[in-house]
């Protein structure tokens, strides 16, 4: 037995030990002629020390031998077990301790960093790109189950609720350059916006939300940016649909995946964008568009309802309803909202246009 091992493996080998003893044992006195209850009960006592008293007479030989063996192995076993129980649970709780003493520490130096607040599925994405980008972050999670897979994965985590605003202070909200609240709830990505708005109010702050209702409602908290994960996925699939041959190469190919990591390390999206009917773009040359676009995309690559691709458009041509758009820019969702933007109406005499 390996003492100076494992602590959990330590006790666990005495255990297995002791209960080895305690069976062996009460087979002997079973052998003897004693039933079950008899030969357990008898064991017990005397592997615990207690020493009631004796169930039946110990007056042959081989009684002697079962009973002087039971006491030797089984009350060695147990203050072996004692010990290694009491090892066990003093270095779970010091390695604890220093533990949060230590992630404590690490938190403390860090500086321009970033706040992770839950770590579903989408946290799980944004650490590990967090990670490829090199950027230092800290995760924030209620869920001590999920705070322990974050620690296997080597990054630093808070076990809080970050509606608390002390769990924000410990992650050091002061210092950090932005806040992705990317929980499940809404009212709690509301909630610890306000909060992280009041205690840095220089912080970027991007929140998920779930219901469209709630993208107005974290903006006025506080959030600079909004994402909502069921509209991108909806974007993706429409986009595999209506251009599938643009979204095989940007989507599919390894090294556009690693030009639009460089983009989003550099704040730029990569997007596919369809034209709609009667939208303030339709009709309007790539040169117009970015005008309306004010400097914030610029338009990369045109693939025409027909199927027909236009890499590097020229700026005078022109884009028509259902075209898809390849545009890299800082905000993507505002040249969405201007695709999306009604085209203006004139009116002639009592005719609208």
């Amino acid at each position: 037995m390996e003492l100076l091992g494992s602590p959990g493996r330590t006790l666990a080998s005495i255990v297995i030990f002791v209960l080895a003893v305690v069976v062996l044992a009460t087979g002997a006195y079973m052998a003897a002629g004693w039933s079950f209850s008899e030969a357990i009960y008898m064991v017990l006592l005397t592997v615990y020390t207690v020493g009631y008293g004796e169930v039946h007479p110990i007056n042959t030989p081989f009684l002697h031998a079962v009973t002087m063996g039971t006491m030797i192995l089984g009350c060695t076993g147990m203050i072996l077990l004692t010990g290694a129980l009491v090892q066990f649970l003093t270095i779970t709780q010091l390695q604890q301790i220093f533990g949060v003493k230590r992630v404590k520490a690490e938190i403390d130096r860090l500086h321009n960093h970033v706040i992770v607040v839950g770590f579903g599925r989408i946290g799980l994405t944004l650490a590990k790109d967090l990670v490829a980008g090199g950027a230092k972050f800290v995760v924030i999670e209620q869920n001590e189950k999920r705070a322990a897979e974050v620690r296997e994965l080597g990054y630093l985590c808070l076990i809080g609720d970050a509606t608390d605003e002390r769990a924000l202070q410990d992650a050091g909200i002061a210092r950090a350059r932005t806040l992705a609240s990317v929980l499940p709830n809404d009212a709690a990505n509301v909630f610890i916006a306000l909060s992280a708005r009041s205690l840095n109010p220089a912080i970027e702050i991007i929140a998920r939300g779930e219901l469209p209702s709630t993208e107005g409602k974290l903006l006025q908290a506080g959030a600079n940016r909004v994402v909502m994960p069921t509209h991108i996925g909806a974007e993706r699939i429409a986009e595999l649909i209506l251009f599938p041959e643009t979204a095989r190469f940007l989507r599919a190919s390894d090294r556009m995946a690693e030009v639009e990591r460089t983009l989003r390390h550099c704040g730029l999206d990569l997007e596919v964008v369809t034209v709609p009917d009667r939208s303030i773009v339709t009709g309007k040359t790539i040169a117009e568009i970015e005008s309306l676009g004010q400097g914030k995309f610029f338009v990369m690559q045109v693939e025409r309802k027909n199927g027909d691709h236009i890499t590097s458009p020229e700026l005078s041509l022109k884009v028509n309803a259902g075209d898809g758009l390849v545009i890299v820019g800082r905000r993507s969702e505002e040249a969405r909202a201007l695709f999306d933007a009604p085209a203006a109406r004139t009116r002639a005499g009592r005719m609208t246009f």
